[in-house]
């Protein structure tokens, strides 16, 4: 299910993926790490019409953190 969180980085649609029917990894904006098959992550992308061609995969807790970012970081 998605839903539209509003943070001070913009508006975000949010979904959550459980990672069981996954068989893909991905690397997270947030930490440069590996998702790998199967965790559980976040899923967002900007809420403007157009914005899920931006999508990103993050971990959970990146997805949480990311307006922590250091100066000089983008969003993706």
């Amino acid at each position: 299910m998605d839903r539209v969180e509003s943070a001070p980085d913009g508006e975000w649609v949010v979904r959550n993926v459980s990672g069981v029917t996954q068989g893909k990894a991905y690397r997270c904006p947030g930490c440069e790490q590996e998702i790998r098959p199967g965790l559980p992550h976040v899923v967002s992308w900007p809420a403007w019409s157009g914005g899920e061609d931006e999508r990103r995969h993050w971990h959970t807790a990146c997805w949480r953190n990311r307006v922590n970012r250091g100066p000089g970081r983008s969003r993706y």
